[in-house]
């Protein structure tokens, strides 16, 4: 299992790390963070799809055709962890040498938003008193880490949920139940 999930978890990750450096450039380099999000989150979803074809290729080329949903679910944890790491590895590598004003302009961007949406000067002072929080977590390495875990972790539990769910085989031969 240790081989079939470092070599699905490191494509994974270089799926991660390289749409990750080209969305984290796109990001930074439009005001307007458009399309972006959609950019990201389809990149997760690239990168997580792996974790079908290794609990697939570990059932039927080393488990004789058969694997229960937690040994599935553990394939699909340890793989999301290794992209996940990857994706934050990346994302402060890029913060801290590409992009150190990233959330100046990010929050400059959603106070924009909220502004272009109709909220007024009490509402956009609520906006910017919450993403304060925000602010001051990227001014420490820890609160980055935790915030960037936050982003793509939950992606990929639920991707690794629902394939140890859809590819869990109890027996080899599943017979078809007639009555």
């Amino acid at each position: 299992m240790k081989k079939n999930v470092l070599v699905f978890g490191a494509i994974s990750g270089l799926i991660i790390a390289a749409t990750g450096g080209i969305s984290g450039a796109l990001c930074y380099n439009n005001p307007n963070f458009q399309g972006n999000m959609w950019v990201g989150y389809g990149s997760m979803l690239l990168a997580f799809s792996l974790i079908f074809v290794a609990i697939k290729n570990y059932r039927d080329k080393y488990n004789e055709g058969v694997i229960s949903f937690g040994k599935a679910f553990m394939i699909g944890l340890y793989i999301v962890l290794i992209t996940s790491t990857v994706y934050v590895i990346v994302w402060l590598i890029e913060l801290y040498n590409f992009y150190p004003d990233f959330m100046t302009k990010y929050v400059a961007h959603v106070l924009r938003e909220a502004k272009a949406h109709g909220a007024t000067d009490a509402e956009l002072k609520q906006q910017e008193a919450s993403m304060a929080g925000y602010v001051n977590m990227y001014k420490n390495p820890f609160g980055v880490i935790v915030l960037t875990y936050m982003e793509i972790l939950p992606v990929g539990l639920v991707i690794a949920l629902i394939a140890a769910l859809i590819l869990k085989r109890k027996n080899a031969n599943p017979q078809l139940v007639t009555n």
